[in-house]
């Protein structure tokens, strides 16, 4: 094993993160080589500064014109150069205001600085990297985003140990805790916390994310190592007043020593930056010092260094100057306002449509999307019908889910939309009968 890596598990080998580290992850390390060497440089290297693999003319870097004229309010540094590995500290510093800002419980004692990452996706990826081997189950919510099953079952052989995180109108607190203490009979407790959650849409109460929590610090309080990940893809977009305002990473990152939660988010739905493929990984735990979280951090950026070696610049950039615009924080205002109209048409229609022979709407009050059960028929026979016969696309999984994205649908579409679907199932469901 290399120098480095020995060096920075020795650092961890006294608390949950160093415990729970994959085989993967124990050996990953942020090595001392070109990226380490030309950081230095950049600060020391006054005279000359021949490191990096870019190429420069009188102290900028080469652009094309075709690209500078395109992107005139960026420079050529904020366009083409390498960004650091852990992503542009003005941006990672930034992120880590706005966590504090708009969750007033978090504590900055308890939480690492985020890490920059080409978006949740590659993050989750890289945390499964460290934490995830063959074998390693991580309970997750079912239904849940299909991306989970690619990341750490195909990519890891981890194993999903799915539960069905909703009842009639809202968590089953009872199925979550009864999956969380099942794990921590074995010493440890592995789970992915999604909310909003894709695809119902759902987002806990207050109570419930306090029930969540109790669990989690009771298992570790009785012995067991937990690694929470907190996919907050849709973190902010609430609908409902009884919603927790506040991500559950913030009372996971200070509940317990045992306890290492790993925050995966950034500016993609709730700043409407999709394409710009930035996301932020941040680390939180009770009693964990700055060495432990930057030793956890050099594992991280090991596992960036090994596959992308960093995120991208201009997007970076482009993201400071969204944060920074005078007329952002009014549009995203408006932008909010709309989504929520949309979801309130929709609640307005489920409300109003309850009953049906195949369709139960899950519970939902938050994000982009809501989710029907079907029952009789297949959601995949359902989307297929909707698709060739209407025009409508939507999403089927796990056989008997259907998602609709309503963030994606006009405020005046969607009455029509969804008494197409129910008509739609109805008529699939009378073909069924007859057969």
């Amino acid at each position: 094993m290399n120098q480095i890596a020995e060096e920075l598990n020795s650092t961890l080998s006294c608390c949950t993160a160093g415990r729970l580290l994959s085989d993967f992850g124990r050996r990953m390390y942020f090595p001392k080589g070109i990226i380490a060497q030309s950081a230095e440089a950049k600060k020391l290297a006054k005279e000359a500064n021949a490191t990096i693999g870019m190429a420069f003319h009188n102290g900028k870097p080469m652009i094309l014109s075709a690209l500078s004229d395109n992107l005139p309010h960026l420079t050529e540094a904020e366009t083409v150069a390498y960004a650091p590995t852990a992503g542009i500290e003005n941006v990672r510093g930034l992120w880590q205001e706005l966590l504090l800002e708009k969750n007033p419980s978090l504590s900055k004692e308890t939480i690492s600085l985020p890490v920059v990452v080409p978006g949740i996706t590659a993050g989750i990826s890289y945390i499964a990297d460290l934490f995830f081997e063959k074998g390693t189950p991580l309970v997750s919510a079912f239904p849940c985003w299909d991306n989970y099953s690619l990341i750490f079952e195909e990519r890891r052989e981890a194993v999903l140990r799915a539960v069905r995180f909703l009842g009639e109108n809202g968590l089953d607190i009872d199925a979550i805790t009864c999956a969380i203490e099942s794990e921590a009979k074995h010493g440890a407790v592995r789970i992915i916390l999604n909310f909003p959650n894709n695809p119902s849409g759902y987002s806990p109460t207050q109570k419930e994310a306090d029930s969540i929590c109790n669990c989690l610090k009771s298992v570790a309080e009785q012995g067991a190592d937990v690694l929470v990940i907190c996919d907050d893809a849709y973190y902010g977009l609430i609908y409902e007043e009884n919603v927790s305002r506040e991500s559950i990473f913030c009372r996971l990152s200070g509940l317990h020593e045992r306890i290492l939660a790993v925050k995966a988010d950034g500016p993609t739905k709730e700043d409407y930056v999709w394409g710009l493929r930035i996301a932020l990984i941040t680390f939180g735990s009770k009693g964990m010092t700055g060495v432990q979280f930057d030793a956890l951090i050099s594992k991280l950026m090991g596992a960036i260094r090994s596959s992308v070696s960093c995120s991208n610049t201009p997007a970076q950039f482009l993201l400071l100057k969204a944060f920074a615009g005078k007329k952002t924080a009014e549009e995203k205002s408006q932008y909010r306002e709309i989504l929520r109209r949309r979801y309130q048409a929709v609640k307005n229609f489920v409300k109003s449509n309850t009953g049906h022979k195949v369709l139960r709407a899950l519970p939902f009050n938050s994000g982009y999307f809501m989710s029907f059960e079907c029952s009789t028929i297949s959601a995949e026979e359902l989307r297929q019908f909707l698709l060739a016969n209407h025009g409508i696309g939507t999403i089927a999984l796990e056989g008997r889910y259907l998602r609709i994205a309503f963030s994606a649908l006009n405020e005046e579409q969607i009455p029509h939309v969804l008494e197409t679907i129910f008509k739609a199932a109805e008529t699939l469901y009378k073909n069924h009968k007859a057969v």
